[in-house]
């Protein structure tokens, strides 16, 4: 492949190591030896028709800018007006559809990640603030509550401690649907707002804050928990209940010790179930623990901490005033926030999710 100019030559290697691949697997194929051997088969046949598609995409590349050249050479080596009317007309429809295959090359090049289709669970809490920050807990759980009516997700809460009327401590709940942690895994961080409290007489502006928490929900097979390694404690609940809910030792405390973290239920009148809810919390939390530990470990320096779920990063505001949206990762200010918090993120999340595989393509490109 030749570079016309409009393609990322490190676009091009990528694509030429891909193509090279594949004529490997291609010869590994006819080889006796594999072919008598039904899971090196399987293996090889599964990398080979993953990659097919780029094959595809490359060899339809190479042939437009085969055909780009052949029209700027026409261009520049012709004095008919007409002809040269034609070769411009052809460069730029040729330029149009090499931009398209090579944004779709891009795509494919960036690894899925396995674990967008998991559902979620999420956990926001009051931060800094006061009440207002735990009026303001409340709006972002409705905000997920609302995004999950808008993709036709399910969502179960799985503890949930208020403050005053109205407002919310700390909220857990899980949210199933397709693709659920690929769409929300960017919520991950610092949420603050800016706006005038109902008590406020004077129409003083507050700034408060929520943290909120996105974690990949885990099966047992994604994270084994010994049962040695967990310190089990039952109490009384003490929310509101009703019957036996507070009035038998049905809540749990899980502490997982070699780690330190600690999950409570009480929602539940039964000690089972309450028990649970708490071991799905804990393997999520877990799972996500392990997931920035690899992160950490091949230290990918995010531009934007897009998707590093830094729980300390301030990651957008939410101004009452001027009824706007800033989210501070990829500097994308919007002017909707009514309908932001009615659930409407798609905006939010298509940039987040396209700043990402562009730092995910840059990742493979170099």
């Amino acid at each position: 492949m030749n570079d016309p100019g409009i393609v990322d030559p490190k676009l091009l290697d990528r694509l030429k190591i891909v193509r090279q691949r594949v004529a490997h697997l291609n010869e590994e194929l006819m080889n006796q030896d594999v072919l008598s051997a039904p899971d090196r088969l399987r293996v090889i046949g599964q990398e080979r028709a993953e990659l097919d598609p780029l094959v595809r995409l490359a060899e339809r590349i190479d042939t437009l800018i085969t055909e780009y050249e052949g029209a700027q050479l026409l261009l520049n080596d012709t004095e008919d007006h007409e002809f040269r009317d034609l070769a411009s007309q052809e460069i730029s429809e040729l330029t149009s559809h090499i931009t398209r295959l090579s944004s779709e090359a891009q795509e494919l090049l960036v690894p899925k990640d396995p674990l967008d289709s998991k559902a979620s669970v999420i956990e926001v809490r009051a931060g800094t603030g006061g009440d207002e920050a735990g009026l303001f807990a409340k709006d972002l759980v409705r905000m997920y509550q609302r995004v999950a009516e808008r993709e036709g997700w399910t969502v179960e809460f799985l503890s949930i401690s208020e403050g005053i009327p109205g407002s919310v401590k700390e909220a857990v709940f899980t949210v199933r649907g397709k693709g659920v942690y690929g769409k929300l895994r960017f919520e991950s961080g610092v949420h603050r707002v800016q706006r005038v409290p109902e008590t406020e007489s004077q129409g003083r502006i507050h700034t408060s804050a929520a943290t909120v928490a996105v974690l990949p929900e885990a099966d047992e097979v994604d994270v084994k928990i010994d049962p040695g390694d967990l310190r089990i404690d039952v109490f009384r609940s003490s929310g509101p209940g009703g019957q036996s809910v507070n009035t038998t030792d049905s809540a749990v405390r899980l502490t997982h010790v070699p780690t330190g973290l600690v999950v409570s239920c009480q929602d539940e009148k039964s000690q089972h179930k309450n028990k649970a809810k708490a071991l799905k919390v804990l393997r999520s939390r877990l799972l996500d623990q392990s997931i920035a530990q690899q992160e950490a470990e091949r230290s990918r320096q995010r531009k934007a901490q897009v998707g590093t779920g830094d729980r300390s990063a301030k990651i957008r505001t939410y101004n009452f005033p001027q009824n706007r949206v800033t989210d501070h990762r990829v500097k994308l200010t919007i002017y909707s926030l009514d309908q932001v918090l009615d659930g409407d993120l798609t905006e939010l999340i298509t940039v987040l999710k396209a700043a990402d595989q562009e730092e995910r393509l840059q990742e493979q490109l170099n």
